[in-house]
């Protein structure tokens, strides 16, 4: 059964927050501002975050230059942050392995367990169903 504190443990959360790194690839952020994805990159930001764009459309958000998926940056990612529908975030934290990130965040709504067990089994931080923006102004 799903519990909150099962895919999202105060420790993991300080971790990813505080000690990963601060390469953040976004996917699922656009240029469009109505978007949560687009509020999030921004407050992540502000915290010293680089935020990387990953989305179909590869534009260039908050400065940031887009690419169309995660193989396509050509750079060292830290943090991968998931904005897609639940059944479309298991393919993209395989790729987060993939590209060697060293951690995954799912977004509020983004659930899906068989990802999750499968990205913690690898050796990667992750967490499930919380938002970074929320988190990272709660960290003393």
């Amino acid at each position: 059964m799903y519990g909150d504190e099962t895919y999202a443990d105060d420790e993991t959360i300080r971790r990813i927050l505080t000690a990963t790194g601060d390469t953040w690839a976004v996917v699922g952020l656009s240029g469009n501002t109505s978007r949560a994805a687009y509020g999030v990159a921004a407050v992540l930001q502000r915290f010293g975050k680089r935020v990387i764009p990953v989305h179909p459309k590869a534009e260039t958000v908050h400065g940031e230059q887009g690419y169309a998926s995660l193989s396509e940056i050509p750079f060292p990612v830290d943090v991968v942050d998931v904005f897609v529908n639940s059944d479309l975030a298991g393919p993209v934290a395989d790729e987060a392995k993939a590209i060697g990130a060293k951690a995954v965040w799912f977004q509020l709504g983004v659930i899906d367990t068989a990802a999750y067990t499968r990205t913690r089994a690898a050796g990667l931080d992750m967490v499930m169903d919380r938002c970074p923006a929320i988190e990272i102004p709660l960290l003393p």
